[in-house]
């Protein structure tokens, strides 16, 4: 090949070169977005993040989704507490004993004799419901009310030989409303470690 058509050879490889960066610069190239449009983009991505994060999910959300009964946390907590005292009714009928009574009996199987004051403390019961509480249990024969001997304000209960008997009794309730709940046992401490949180809290 002569070198005048070598030379010919290399300027059309050039301009060929020249002519595909040409090309990729125009393909792309970035058109400014106007500032106007990029500051609505931004304000509604924002909103969208926003009702996510508090939804879990992209439906559409306004100020009064606070007062949604599904997004409400007392809800469920309410209607299982009611629920789950309604479950112990058939358990505790045939002993003639609401599910405050069975409480109350449950601190007395493990503590014997407790002062009033710290028993309704202890069972967030004020004296207005513990008092006539008291005065049934003691009339069934499973508690008995007496004033301490070093400082007559203070009353205390005691649980008798016959609130004894009726542990043994009432031994498969525990048992029996598990099986109602149905939750695993890493579950149920779980739940209980939450419960307790909420109650140290608002108490």
């Amino acid at each position: 090949m002569s070198k005048k058509d070598k030379k010919a050879k290399k300027e059309k490889e050039k301009k060929s070169q020249h002519s595909i960066a040409s090309f990729v610069k125009e393909e792309t190239k970035i058109t400014p977005i106007p500032k106007e449009a990029a500051r609505r983009y931004v304000k509604e991505e924002s909103a969208d993040l926003s009702e996510m994060a508090y939804t879990g999910q992209g439906q559409e959300s306004d100020d009064t989704d606070c007062l949604k009964l599904e997004n409400q946390l007392c809800f469920p907590l309410y209607v299982c507490a009611k629920e789950v005292v309604k479950r112990y009714r058939p358990l505790l009928d045939p002993f003639d004993l609401t599910y405050t009574q069975y409480i109350v009996m449950m601190v007395l199987w493990s503590e014997k004799q407790i002062n009033v004051k710290t028993l309704g403390e202890r069972l967030y019961l004020d004296s207005g419901t513990l008092t006539p509480l008291l005065k049934k249990l003691e009339s069934k024969g499973y508690v008995k009310r007496e004033r301490a001997l070093q400082d007559e304000r203070n009353l205390n209960v005691t649980i008798t030989e016959e609130g004894e008997r009726l542990k043994i009794l009432l031994q498969d309730v525990p048992g029996s409303m598990a099986k109602c709940v149905c939750l695993e046992p890493k579950e149920a401490a779980e739940l209980r470690r939450l419960l307790d949180k909420i109650l140290r809290v608002i108490k």
